[in-house]
């Protein structure tokens, strides 16, 4: 991106909403309850370009380029499917990860629901594979030398 050029993020609204986190901890004790992504929970990855190295098993990958315009859509499937979390996660969850979980907790919110969470996975995808053999066993194509910095 060049000096004056405006982050792709720039065309939308800022989110009015912080959404609430959830610890890899957490995380991975839904897995451990028998929980499953895609069932009980939604798992988004928000990756696009840097998607590589493996993703949490039963992850959507929706590139957060793509997702504002797309977010009544993802709120009547996730509704529909009856989930009662949805957790994003990019890198880091320090820039897409945040911006995409509050666009959607704000969008939750403007449709008066109490009950359906947006969450953002504190230290995203990279925190989770680096995090050891209980984690990285929960993953689909992981590659481990994605993740030697």
């Amino acid at each position: 991106m060049s000096p004056t050029e405006s982050p792709w993020y720039a065309a939308y609204p800022e989110a009015r909403t912080v959404a609430a986190s959830i610890s890899r901890l957490e995380l991975l004790q839904w897995f451990r309850e028998g929980k499953k992504a895609g069932r009980d929970f939604v798992l988004v990855d928000l990756r696009r370009t840097d998607h590589e190295g493996g993703t949490i098993r039963g992850s959507l990958n929706l590139p957060a380029q793509s997702l504002h315009p797309t977010i009544s859509a993802l709120y009547s499937l996730v509704t529909a499917a009856n989930a009662s979390e949805v957790v994003w996660y990019c890198g880091s969850s320090r820039g897409r990860g945040t911006r995409s979980a509050g666009w959607f907790a704000d969008y939750v919110k403007d449709q008066n629901n109490s009950t359906l969470k947006s969450l953002v996975l504190e230290g995203g995808i990279k925190g989770w594979a680096t995090a050891g053999e209980e984690y990285t066993q929960l993953m689909d194509e992981y590659v481990e030398s994605a993740w030697k910095t």
